[in-house]
């Protein structure tokens, strides 16, 4: 794992201003990562797995118009610099276990909650070390809408600032299914952890429409940040 805040991070080289050093970190199960790729081949074929995976249970006349779909979501995604995507799809059945004490393994046909996720790689022209400052200059930042709920993180690799910010949207009768005006509401996480090589700092967003799970989903994004490293955690088990 990298330096707690305030080491001079001895391990880790310095980072290129011209692109950001890699991040490592775990997702649970039920995420499916976007078929982000340079080239559009490669989009292409990743998108045909993607579809595959993201619709199980589908067949080639779900899967053939998808993957094109996917396909070019996925590169205007890259295109503004995320470098990982995911769908998360989770069912919200409360069954945890079978009749014999078995994980349960839910259809999502019995109900589903679902989210995006996403990291992006943001230039914030920090010094290798200085992230205590950048976190708190984030803070700042952050701070100043107040509708924004700003909190300060302490986690394996470091120091990191949360923001969780709702959202609520007026759709017209003509997009409903009820012929009506209603309100469609989102929430949203926003993690930001400065790399302590500089000069970048890993942004984690998760946005979802599922509020009724939302404490989940809280949960689920504390998970996958304490699992965030920017060593790789491979080379720290050999040493």
């Amino acid at each position: 794992m990298t330096p707690t805040a305030g080491s001079s991070a001895p391990d880790i080289p310095a980072a290129s201003a011209a692109e950001p050093p890699p991040v490592w970190f775990l997702t649970p199960e039920g995420f499916f990562a976007l078929p982000l790729a340079d080239g559009p081949a490669e989009r292409v074929e990743r998108a045909e797995s993607f579809v595959r995976q993201l619709y199980s249970r589908g067949s080639e006349e779900i899967w053939a118009p998808a993957a094109p779909t996917y396909a070019t979501l996925a590169e205007r995604i890259g295109a503004t610099g995320v470098s990982y995507a995911a769908l998360g799809l989770f069912s919200t059945s409360e069954r945890e276990r079978t009749p014999t004490g078995d994980v349960a393994r839910h259809d999502l046909a019995e109900g589903a909650a679902q989210c995006a996720f996403t990291l992006a790689a943001v230039p914030t022209e920090q010094e290798a070390g200085a992230v205590d400052v950048v976190a708190q200059g984030i803070v700042a930042a952050l701070s100043r809408d107040t509708l924004n709920d700003v909190q300060w993180l302490d986690l394996p690799c470091g120091p990191a600032v949360s923001c969780v910010t709702w959202r609520e949207y007026q759709l017209g009768p003509e997009v409903t299914a009820t012929a009506e005006p209603a309100a469609f509401v989102t929430a949203e996480m926003q993690v930001h952890v400065p790399f302590p090589t500089g000069p970048f700092t890993a942004v984690f967003t998760l946005v979802t429409a599922s509020i009724d799970h939302w404490s989940q989903f809280v949960d689920m994004m504390g998970g996958i940040l304490q699992t965030v490293s920017f060593t790789d955690p491979a080379e720290a088990l050999t040493e």
